[in-house]
């Protein structure tokens, strides 16, 4: 078989950065290799996000910038091939295909399965409405996807929920990824198996909405299962705890409205479970919480936050703020503050609203002005970067097990990641490369810190350290 190349340029959210390596895995049948050049590409892949601004425009200009590169593949005897998935593809399909004759294929994230098929399509001259995929399958897509070709690394993804029945007034994702949907437990395991054989150390479990989970059980008298029977994502966590050689779990995205009891106490006792929850709030006035759509107020989110901590005293939390929501006052924004203030973020990832077609608020009279929403952005993450380094130098002098999983910035240089998700640069050997070690945390700055190797850390779960909270921060009450 002629080997062929892959360029693919990921957009967006670590989803779809799982997608595209499906994506890859699904086309390597077909002779296609991953090339990080796309001029020297067959096909070139645009796994597109619709959450940031402007996104559908972004695609169209990346699309008039590769357009030329079909022309040198011609000149070179071959004949190249433009796709657009995900969810600007979902939202975007017939416009994309009426305003870029380039692309040759539009599918959205719910059926890239099929991709292989549009591709042989492709390269056999079909052009037209019928390389447009973008239906909700009656199918999974999980169910077609061969077993991954190679192995993510130390710190590897595994999507176990897509999509979202919450409809916030700010968000396409229901409208892109559908209803929420969860993967058998049993099929989520033995992926998790053979991610741990190809060498992950951990794995974040990942979906729009993820501790909505609720996967069928195993069929298997040792799970206590009947036809019929559910997981919750606690229940997963604890299975996946069990696999030999996974040291480390995460997940994200949540939903307040999802963190059920159960889930609470995996944080209290599953070693394995980091200390780090990303939770977003979006906005700390409960009349902008409502025009959201959220169905929770602040105080809820204060008790929530109060109870997870009381349940892991060492937990960090993360969120996601929009500033400039339609109708947002000062004394709004101002709650928002005030929150931030309360509860005391880790990391935080803070945007100005930007209205997306077909959402409920997209339609709203009450659009805050730009220089408003720019003010009130700065101010907000003006707080959220105080907050994360006087995390960052509340670890300092602490020993902390490190992942880790790339190569440094500068020669000689490891980097990774602590339980907190702080990023951690450290002078070490290549051999440590993929393990935990013991770190000693020497210096903190803004996007992380920097330490040196203590000792290898492999043989045991991360300990228990005393909380890092933010110098002058206020604990969330507990409930």
């Amino acid at each position: 078989m002629t080997t062929k190349k892959l360029y693919i340029k990921t957009y967006g959210c670590q989803m779809n950065v799982y997608d595209s390596a499906r994506m890859a895995d699904v086309l390597a049948p077909l002779g296609y290799a991953p090339t990080e050049v796309p001029e020297q590409a067959d096909l070139i892949l645009l796994n597109t996000c619709h959450i940031r601004e402007k996104a559908s425009e972004k695609v169209f200009s990346e699309v008039g910038r590769l357009r030329p590169l079909k022309g040198l593949a011609e000149a070179d005897g071959r004949r190249l091939l433009i796709a657009v998935a995900g969810c600007v593809a979902q939202a975007e399909g017939e416009e994309i295909q009426r305003r870029a004759p380039a692309v040759d294929i539009v599918l959205g994230p719910q059926t890239y399965h099929r991709l292989p098929e549009l591709v042989r399509r492709a390269e056999g001259g079909e052009r037209g409405r019928g390389l447009v995929d973008t239906d909700f399958p009656v199918e999974s897509k999980f169910d077609f996807l061969p077993e991954e070709a190679a192995g993510q690394g130390p710190a590897a993804f595994l999507s176990v929920q897509e999509g979202c029945d919450k409809f916030c007034s700010f968000c396409v994702v229901p409208y892109t990824r559908g209803a929420e949907a969860s993967r058998p437990a049993a099929r989520v395991i033995e992926e998790a198996r053979r991610l741990v054989a190809g060498g992950a150390v951990e794995i974040t479990l990942l979906g729009q909405n993820v501790n909505a989970y609720h996967g069928e059980a195993p069929a298997s008298s040792s799970s206590g299962a009947g036809v019929g029977d559910t997981w919750s994502l606690a229940r997963l966590i604890r299975a996946l705890a069990e696999i030999e050689g996974l040291e480390r779990i995460r997940y994200t995205t949540s939903h307040p409205r999802d963190m059920a009891d159960d889930l609470i106490a995996a944080h209290a006792e599953v070693p394995a479970l980091m200390p780090y929850l990303h939770l977003p709030v979006q906005a700390g006035s409960d009349r902008i919480l409502a025009a959201m759509n959220r169905k929770h107020d602040a105080e809820a989110y204060r008790r929530l936050v109060g109870r997870l901590r009381e349940a892991r005293p060492d937990l960090a939390v993360s969120g996601d703020f929009i500033v400039g929501f339609p109708g947002e006052r000062d004394r709004d924004f101002a709650e928002t503050l005030r929150l931030v203030s309360d509860v005391g973020y880790a990391q935080a990832y803070s945007f100005k609203y930007s209205p997306r077609p077909g959402t409920p608020a997209a339609g709203t009279g009450e659009q805050v002005p730009e220089p408003v929403k720019a003010e009130r952005l700065a101010m907000l993450q003006q707080l959220l970067d105080e907050q994360q380094i006087a995390f960052n130098r509340a670890t300092v002098g602490r020993r902390l097990p490190v992942l880790l999983e790339r190569a440094g910035r500068r020669e000689g240089q490891l980097a990774g990641r602590s339980p907190y998700m702080q990023s951690v640069a450290v002078e070490a050997p290549p051999r440590l490369l993929g393990r935990i070690a013991e770190i000693e945390i020497l210096e903190a700055r803004p996007n992380g810190v920097t330490g040196r190797v203590v000792t290898l850390d492999t043989d045991r779960a991360p300990d228990r350290p005393r909380n890092p909270q933010p110098e002058g921060r206020a604990p969330a009450p507990a409930a």
